[in-house]
C-alpha cells in the first residue's frame, strides 16, 4: 500500500467514526482497521531491518 493509499484510508476510517451524517458501517471500520494495522506492522519490521 502507497502512502496515498495509507492516507486515504485513515481519512475514510476517520469519517466512518466520526462524522455524524455518514451511517456506521462496521464491517468496513473492521476492513480498514486491518489494512491499516497491515501496513503498519509492514512498515515497523523494514524499520527494524
Amino acid at each position: 500500500m502507497t502512502d496515498s493509499e495509507y492516507a486515504q484510508r485513515l481519512d475514510e476510517l476517520d469519517q466512518l467514526l466520526n462524522d455524524p451524517d455518514v451511517p456506521m458501517q462496521p464491517q468496513r471500520v473492521w476492513a480498514l482497521l486491518a489494512e491499516i494495522s497491515q501496513h503498519d506492522l509492514v512498515a515497523g519490521q523494514m524499520a527494524g531491518e
